[in-house]
């Protein structure tokens, strides 16, 4: 039996930018991009930065995880989107 755990790290604000406050902090997508790794599910960050929908389906992907810290680095993550992506 395998048994997972995952961690997230919750001792940052995720609004930590000046100048794009929308802007996902790099460790936030370090978190995220790592706990789905965990999950068999390797993320492409530059695609993540470039699509929108590929962007917004890894979220909602994660935000169905069973993994607890996964999910709230998802949700997070998805609050710093842009708007357009979130929608879209």
């Amino acid at each position: 039996m395998n048994v997972y755990t995952c961690e997230l790290h919750a001792d940052r604000s995720t609004h930590s930018f000046a100048l794009e406050p929308t802007a996902p902090d790099l460790l936030l997508e370090v978190d995220f991009k790592w706990l789905m790794a965990g999950q068999g599910c390797w993320i492409d960050p530059d695609r993540m930065h470039q699509e929108p929908g590929y962007a917004r389906e890894r979220v909602q992907a994660a935000i169905g995880s069973p993994c607890d810290a996964l999910r709230q680095c998802a949700l997070q993550l998805q609050a710093c989107m842009t708007p357009q992506i979130q929608a879209s």
